[in-house]
């Protein structure tokens, strides 16, 4: 809670970027961190490979001095291959995570994500054990789905938090639902129920609703995905992508070398809102970082500097 309690707004949350899959790297860190994120989720890594291979950790995880606070996100179905990552990244993060959220069928197949929330025993020890064999300021959080019974995620969360955890984020939706409506009450009750931090997960798109989730759960964090990518400056109270922030993509991209599908991509999602459709087509249909600057400078004005 201590560390929590340090991140906090004046309204009494912690604003989080989600772990996304080809997302939520480096340089996407390094600009909401610069539009009032407090706290960034790496992008969930498979700690099978992650633990045994040099490849795999260069491929998969970079961060600098100005990515902190840092919280890295791990799939796993065996305990030693996360503690081992843990130990890896430990001094390079402020926390590990371990994602039980993930709904995609493969991940599910793999006995990874959603489908932990039924392995409560599991997913307990591996906390457990975490804490045990890494150093002792470092975080150990679950992000989880909620179950079609959610007094069963209840008792989930209240299992780990014996174990350890040192909070836990919840997705409002369970492992078999997409679109649905994300329930504020199951979030609201899991908070009731435990003393550690809750994070609230789910449809999260502007700073209005921090606030009515946060009056409806009292959670102590809130984490966005979809929404920092259409905006990634919400955070900091603004409605669509302002300039500056494009401004700043260009510039962190650019200086960290982002390759262009990435940097195209996170470009293409944050002029979604604020284009006509033809324009947004032509948007998408480049191919090069030039061009894409060249772009950038006519109708924006926005230069690399």
């Amino acid at each position: 809670m201590e560390f929590f309690d340090g991140l906090k707004d004046k309204n009494g949350v912690v604003k989080i970027c989600a772990p996304m899959v080809r997302y939520s790297k480096l340089p996407f860190r390094l600009l909401v961190r610069e539009f009032g994120c407090d706290l960034a989720f790496s992008p969930m890594i498979m700690a099978e490979s992650f633990a045994v291979s040099q490849k795999a950790r260069l491929n998969e995880f970079t961060t600098n001095k100005n990515d902190r606070p840092l919280i890295v996100q791990f799939a796993s179905n065996e305990v030693g291959q996360f503690v081992e990552s843990a130990k890896i990244v430990s001094n390079s993060c402020d926390g590990v995570d371990l994602n039980c959220g993930c709904p995609q069928g493969w991940a599910l197949k793999e006995g990874i994500g959603a489908c932990l929330i039924d392995k409560p025993d599991f997913v307990s020890d591996l906390v457990r054990q975490t804490r045990n064999q890494t150093r002792d300021d470092l975080l150990v959080s679950v992000k989880i789905r909620i179950h079609s019974d959610y007094k069963k995620t209840i008792e989930l969360c209240r299992q780990v938090e014996k174990a350890g955890v040192h909070f836990i984020s919840v997705h409002g939706r369970t492992k078999s639902q997409r679109s649905h409506p994300v329930n504020f009450e199951a979030i609201k009750n899991i908070k009731q129920s435990v003393q550690v931090p809750v994070v609230a997960n789910g449809d999260i798109k502007t700073l209005d609703d921090v606030k009515s989730v946060k009056e409806a759960t009292n959670i102590d964090g809130v984490m966005a995905a979809r929404g920092l990518l259409e905006n990634p400056a919400f955070f900091a109270g603004h409605e669509l992508t302002p300039k500056e922030c494009v401004q700043s993509w260009l510039r962190i991209a650019l200086d960290d070398a982002t390759p262009f599908p990435c940097f195209h991509h996170h470009l293409s999602y944050m002029l979604e809102k604020s284009l006509p459709r033809p324009e947004r087509k032509y948007l998408n249909s480049f191919n090069s970082t030039p061009a894409a600057i060249d772009y950038l400078e006519e109708r924006f004005g926005i230069t690399y500097n």
